[in-house]
């Protein structure tokens, strides 16, 4: 697991994408982590080397129990960029990842190439409310809260009806995210107050809002970007995770913005390469789960690693004829037939991640003894089992 010093904190953080390409810098929202990004990585993964990394106290970054300012996680993302040898980044964020992304620019202009705002504020009163958010976090711990930030403060009821597999992923991630990071992150948002400094903001900037964020309403963008000189604003129909729930779209505006910025046209646009394989690869199976097997790959089974991303999952799962939710189930069906334990295995969240439900997976599981034969579905809910443990009964 890749943790890197970074102004004075640990910090995990994952790169995909050409090494000599334009960086794009992906800050997350408070509560979630750099899986957030998986869909924009895979839109962007061809052309740009597209740099995601855990916010203080998050996934698996470091928790400082410290009282910390948004300059501070600034100044985070710039110790991550100079530990990586990397001068200049577009910066993406979203809420947090958003404040966070203003207070580079404001404070690291040179090394801005651009930024965009999603579904964020130059400050969020009342301050009130997150200093006792803080609190009670602290007290109760993130299960006090999960419920009445998911929907409809994150989703809209629609897309929680039509993805309920995404919703529950974000709601896992949150659940597991350390109270006291949380907390401290809370605190640095109550006391947030960029609104007269950015107008200093001197890059090209694009403000993405959502018609149906509580959190960073309509109104809160359009006055963020009537304070930036030159800033675009694009409204999009979807809650707080807006690149969560509307991926497709939000990718499309961020692509064009991106390449509009870095001179790329679309004729110089490249097909399925390794790069996009290794976004699809981690965005099924997991960014830790892939980072281990590249690092352990070593120079033997390196170009195996390479024929299997861009084979299997650049040129398959990259093609869109069937949807992922089919494709984990045609996998785990080979499986079951082949009696491949240890591949099975691999693939079972990753087949809940991607839609399929457990009432699927037994459905499959019974067909499949009919034409893989008994002892060999058997053999497959016992493996269900071991990975599910008690999130089955």
């Amino acid at each position: 697991m890749p943790l890197i010093e970074a102004n004075g904190v640990k910090l995990f953080y994952d790169l995909t994408g050409p090494e000599d390409a334009p960086v794009v810098a992906f800050g997350h929202s408070i509560g979630t982590s750099v899986e957030m990004w998986d869909a924009q990585v895979r839109a962007l993964a061809d052309r740009y080397r597209c740099l995601r990394y855990d916010a203080r106290g998050h996934g698996r970054s470091e928790v400082v129990d410290e009282a910390v300012g948004i300059d501070d996680l600034a100044d985070d993302l710039a110790g991550l960029l100079d530990a990586l040898g990397i001068g200049k980044a577009h910066v993406v964020g979203l809420s947090l990842g958003g404040m966070t992304a203003q207070a580079f620019a404001l404070r690291h202009p040179e090394r801005t190439s651009s930024v965009v705002l999603m579904a964020t504020g130059p400050a969020m009163p009342p301050a009130r409310n997150w200093s006792d958010r803080a609190a009670l976090i602290r007290r109760e711990g993130m299960a006090a809260i999960v419920d009445a930030t998911m929907v409809p403060r994150w989703f809209t009821p629609g897309f929680a009806e039509r993805a309920p597999e995404k919703v529950a992923f974000t709601r896992q991630r949150f659940l597991q995210t350390d109270p006291v990071g949380y907390a401290v992150c809370c605190e640095v948002i109550s006391r947030l107050d960029l609104a007269d400094a950015i107008r200093a903001i001197a890059v090209p900037t694009l403000v993405i809002a959502g018609s149906e964020d509580p959190a960073a309403p309509v109104a809160m963008g359009e006055d963020m970007a009537a304070r930036i000189p030159g800033a675009e604003l694009e409204v999009v129909r979807a809650a707080h995770l807006l690149a969560v729930e509307l991926a497709d779209e939000v990718n499309g505006i961020l692509a064009t913005f991106l390449d509009r910025q870095s001179g790329l046209q679309p004729s110089e646009l490249p097909g399925a390469t390794f790069e996009t394989g290794l976004a699809n690869r981690k965005a099924v199976l997991g960014v830790d789960h892939v980072q281990r097997s590249l690092a352990k790959a070593g120079s033997f089974a390196m170009p195996w690693q390479d024929f299997i991303t861009r084979n299997a999952w650049g040129e398959i799962w990259g093609d869109p004829t069937l949807p992922w939710k089919t494709r984990s189930l045609l996998t785990l069906t080979m499986m079951v037939a082949l009696h491949r334990e240890e591949e099975f295995k691999l693939h079972v969240r990753p087949a809940l991640k991607n839609g399929v439900t457990v009432e699927e997976l037994r459905a499959m599981l019974i067909q499949a003894a009919i034409y893989a034969g008994v002892p060999a579905a058997n053999a497959a809910f016992r493996w269900v089992k071991d990975v599910l443990g008690d999130e089955i009964d």
